[in-house]
């Protein structure tokens, strides 16, 4: 896996390369206390994690991972924690309160990496998903979901005639699904796009189900009427 860090705080990039290097599985790329020069490398390069900070001059770390078009997946670190709802409005993978231990970088880290390992394990051509609900594994036919909704620690699979329950974060459930066929619309919610039947300034309609449009997300429901 690999991954660059952003802060522009030398002391904090020093604590991070600690840390990165202590985790077998990841490679880092660069640390950059300047945002817009990661950019350059982010366009050059295929990189899988940003550990991003938030308060920074010029440029937040939220307004910076809304920026890109394809963002990697991101790791948010800052001294500040009301901040933590607009991140995983941003999918963020977790969000890392400075001073943080070795173990909670771990902790970050490992989830990263399976949500990698999620995504490069989905087959390129799918039709069906398996769902586990409880103990059962139920085959999904992607062409049967109108939607996913969250429900705490469970994600809703909407189907066209049923409801099937599964013990996931949404961004596993992203992970399962071909990016080309669904979109987060709301970080409770992600649409199937064939099943969209209107969208207006506020909300995405799927038959009788008003699906509310959030903030962070304008972008990618604007890709879907292209």
């Amino acid at each position: 896996m690999t991954a660059i860090a952003i802060d522009d705080e030398p002391v904090a990039l020093s604590v991070i390369e600690a840390h990165a290097a202590r985790v077998p599985f990841m490679e880092m790329k660069g640390f950059f206390t300047n945002a817009f020069e990661a950019m350059e490398l982010l366009r050059l390069e295929k990189i899988d994690l940003i550990f991003l900070d938030i308060k920074m001059p010029d440029i937040s770390g939220l307004e910076f991972l809304a920026s890109l078009h394809e963002p990697p997946m991101a790791v948010f670190t800052t001294a500040y924690s009301e901040h933590a709802v607009q991140s995983f409005e941003l999918d963020a993978v977790d969000y890392l309160l400075k001073p943080f231990s070795l173990a909670r970088f771990l902790k970050a880290c490992n989830k990263a990496h399976s949500l990698l390992q999620l995504r490069q394990e989905r087959p390129q051509q799918q039709d069906y998903i398996f769902i586990k609900s409880g103990y059962e594994q139920y085959k999904v036919e992607l062409a049967e979901v109108l939607y996913l909704e969250s429900a705490g620690n469970y994600v809703n699979f909407v189907l066209k005639d049923k409801k099937v329950i599964s013990r996931l974060s949404m961004q596993e459930a992203l992970a399962l699904l071909p990016p080309a066929q669904f979109t987060r619309v709301h970080r409770s919610y992600i649409v199937a796009n064939h099943q969209v039947d209107r969208i207006d300034r506020t909300s995405v309609y799927i038959r009788q189900a008003m699906i509310p449009i959030g903030a962070a997300y304008g972008e990618a429901v604007a890709r879907l009427t292209v």
